[in-house]
């Protein structure tokens, strides 16, 4: 039982890349990545310190969601520290000891406030804090308390850890792959309650899928029954993108093509801000493509013959994988 939350950097849609650098002959390509910082397994009692417990729990609260990856299958040769495989006992593991560690900050928070005379803000926070500690004593995580737009702002530098979304990562043996398994149900049904999203994955698939080229990954993959970016890491990839609200875009030209990421309902000057800042005070406008579009076309030119190729100015929302070219001024 691990919690992802050594840091792992995956590089997210690799292929529009490739095919972009391709059609516009760049003398390099520039990914954009996803970072996964692997924690080892938590233990009952984390919170007061089990284990590696609370430099492990810090750690999490330096991230922006959490994929809490649960053992879903029997193997007698791998021993799951409680001496047998439940993942819903797994999963109340760990949200425990998430609770107890949030309830003792919230705890530490609130009687540093009573100190002396409270701002507005102190007493903002502190009603929202109250709030969300009668919800973990009640064993509900803080991401279930409603909170205005102000108190929102006001809790989230404590770095709650029940605050964080969640995706719940499956893992599976091979031959599970492609459909899951009865855990993997149990795990579904958990998930749904909350409105968490499950991924199914195999590290044991995915260890193996390193050291194969792309048609023989196709080939394994296809004796699994299972079609490839539809499970395992792009899956988990795609699920994480949508928990956390991003979405990419793509420059291109002869010197690089690269890959951005940015909220989704992005504005096209805040699109180009990622690029720098200068791009968003000085914006234009932005020749802006589909992805999909553009490859039909086979090329700029052909898009622009086309009329494919848009003029956007800065009320445009930028779509995902939009090919974007910014004209600004300084």
């Amino acid at each position: 039982m691990i919690m992802i939350m050594m840091i792992i950097r995956v590089v997210t849609t690799p292929q529009r890349l490739d095919v972009l650098a391709d059609m516009s002959k760049s003398e390099k390509v520039v990914p954009t990545s996803l970072a996964f910082v692997d924690i080892a397994g938590l233990v009952a009692g984390a919170s007061k310190g089990e284990g590696l417990g609370n430099k492990f729990l810090a750690n999490i609260r330096e991230c922006d969601a959490i994929v809490h990856v649960v053992r879903c299958f029997e193997d007698a040769n791998i021993v799951h520290v409680d001496g047998s495989v439940d993942p819903l006992r797994d999963i109340d593991t760990i949200n425990l000891e998430l609770i107890l560690s949030d309830i003792e900050q919230i705890e530490r928070t609130l009687q540093r406030a009573k100190k002396g005379k409270q701002s507005d803000q102190q007493k903002l926070l502190a009603g929202a804090l109250e709030r969300i500690f009668e919800a973990l004593n009640s064993d509900k995580p803080a991401r279930f308390v409603e909170l205005d737009p102000d108190e929102e702002l006001a809790v989230k530098s404590l770095g709650l850890l029940t605050k964080k979304p969640v995706i719940y990562a499956a893992n599976v043996i091979d031959t599970d792959l492609s459909a899951g398994n009865e855990m993997v149900d149990k795990v579904r049904q958990f998930a749904g309650k909350e409105g968490a999203e499950v991924v199914i994955i195999s590290a044991q698939v995915e260890s193996e899928l390193v050291d194969l080229d792309p048609d023989e990954r196709k080939e394994f993959l296809d004796d699994l029954g299972v079609k490839e970016g539809e499970s395992g890491l792009p899956a988990l990839i795609r699920a994480a993108y949508k928990m956390l609200n991003l979405q990419t875009y793509y420059t291109t030209g002869p010197k690089e093509t690269r890959a951005w990421t940015i909220k989704v309902g992005a504005t096209a000057p805040q699109a180009a801000g990622e690029i720098h800042t200068d791009f968003e005070k000085g914006f234009i406008r932005a020749e802006t493509i589909g992805y999909d579009d553009l490859v039909k076309c086979g090329s700029e030119k052909e898009a622009k013959e086309k009329g494919l190729m848009r003029s956007e100015g800065k009320e445009y929302v930028v779509k995902d994988a939009d090919v974007m070219l910014f004209r600004f001024n300084v």
